[in-house]
């Protein structure tokens, strides 16, 4: 069992991690096995055995001349045997002045011709001979020393070899690049519905419109049919929210709208301003969250620039004294929810000038990410408390005033925006000492 865990880590680790590569390796691994199987056993067999029969020929012709040249020794009957051997086999025969051999040549690394040729005449001739196979690429050249003379025959390679088998390898290898192509064609117009359903899955995630028709096999077809009714589902139930929520609206405000008549007719007292300050904070927080909810059901995603959206909340912080810096970097044009972008980066900005002197925003867009971070120089949130901080209607202050302590939507909401663009907000500990706020979103 751990020596298949340990494999099976080496194949993730090794085997590339796309659908695309892996289908294709899938088509070609067994094509490319196949090949090689068919190209070793076509070596194996048929070359060899080919190249095995034309040496014995060549063997053969070469002991017939040696024997009726050892019946009559003469230069006559040299000259004879050199004139059947052009004509009728094709060979070039010398009779050479008797001499030792050349030394043996250094054995080629590809030497199946070496190897069959010196098997055949050594067990056919059975006298001392000297062959070469590797001084001239298209001629054989073979000596045999024989009693009164060196016997030269001069063969042309392809008596005594398989010359023409590249010409198959070719032919095979020509047809798996075409096959191999046509299969690279065919599966990328397989993976190309595959690749589209991704897209629109994280368009509709990141809140944008998506515009997707399912194509390709039947099971991708299905999976994108899938999609589709998860999608209408999703858009179904924030429909109903939204609904749901506007009747909420409607009767709570009829309730406080009448609290406010009721109040109004009371005698002035302490105890009938703390009321008063009560049902202003109710309202107020119902109408953030019912503004909210109602801004991110019906609206869609859009270029913006964010740098005169920044801008406008950096101006807004100077007017009610507080020193604010911007640092925008990358391009300032993003596709997001504009209205609740707005909202998400204005509950932050907020937060920062709620309890610090000093902010700083920073926005970096880079190839796949918008990230914005908002500092500033108050108490901060201790690391532990600060998942905590994201949690509705909750206050980490002890204030309970809500000209200090705010409604405890205002990260809620933010988290909540980010997440529908497809992102996150998280809260870390800033440079200046007090909150960092960072905002990450694929744009």
């Amino acid at each position: 069992m751990r020596l298949e865990a340990r494999i099976g880590r080496w194949l993730n680790r090794v085997l590339p991690k796309g659908l695309y590569t892996r289908a294709l390796l899938i088509i070609i691994m067994p094509m490319v096995l196949l090949q090689t199987v068919v190209a070793y056993v076509f070596m194996e067999r048929h070359w060899q055995a080919v190249t095995a029969r034309l040496s014995q020929a060549l063997s053969q012709d070469i002991a017939a001349l040696i024997a009726i040249y050892d019946q009559f020794p003469s230069e006559k009957q040299a000259r004879f045997i050199s004139g059947i051997a052009e004509q009728q086999l094709g060979l070039d025969v010398d009779f050479l002045p008797p001499e030792p051999l050349p030394p043996p040549l250094k054995k080629p690394f590809f030497d199946i011709l070496d190897q069959s040729l010196t098997a055949e005449l050594a067990s056919r001739i059975r006298r001392p001979f000297w062959i070469d196979t590797v001084g001239r690429s298209n001629l054989v050249e073979i000596r045999i020393q024989l009693e009164q003379s060196v016997m030269r025959v001069i063969a042309r390679r392809s008596q005594a070899y398989a010359s023409n088998s590249h010409i198959f390898l070719a032919w095979m290898a020509g047809s798996s690049l075409v096959l191999i192509g046509v299969s690279v064609i065919l599966l990328r117009n397989q993976i190309r519905p595959i690749l589209r359903l991704a897209e629109a899955a994280e368009d509709f995630g990141k809140g944008r419109d998506v515009i997707f028709r399912p194509r390709g096999a039947k099971e991708v077809r299905q999976a994108g049919l899938a999609f589709l009714e998860m999608k209408n589902r999703i858009e179904r139930a924030i429909e109903q929210r939204t609904t749901m929520l506007n009747g909420v609206s409607h009767d709570l405000r009829t309730i406080l709208t009448r609290f406010r008549l009721s109040l109004a007719f009371l005698p002035e007292s302490a105890e009938l301003e703390d009321m008063k300050r009560d049902v202003d904070e109710m309202s107020r927080m119902l109408e953030a969250y019912l503004a909210f909810a109602r801004g991110e059901a019906a609206e869609s995603a859009s270029p913006t620039d964010i740098r005169a959206l920044i801008e406008t909340f950096k101006s807004d912080a100077e007017r009610a004294g507080h020193f604010t810096t911007l640092a925008i970097e990358g391009d300032p044009v993003v596709s997001v929810r504009p209205q609740a972008f707005r909202r998400l980066l204005g509950n932050l900005v907020s937060n920062a000038a709620r309890y610090g002197d000093r902010i700083e925003i920073r926005a970096v867009h880079d190839e796949k990410y918008l990230t914005i971070t908002v500092d500033d120089d108050g108490p901060g949130i201790p690391a532990e408390s600060r998942e905590e901080a994201f949690k509705p209607f909750l206050r980490l202050d002890a204030s309970r005033n809500q000209d200090h302590g705010g409604t405890g939507l205002g990260l809620a909401i933010a988290r909540d925006i980010a997440r529908g663009h497809g992102g996150d907000v998280t809260l870390e500990e800033s440079p200046l000492g007090g909150l960092r706020a960072r905002v990450r979103v694929p744009a």
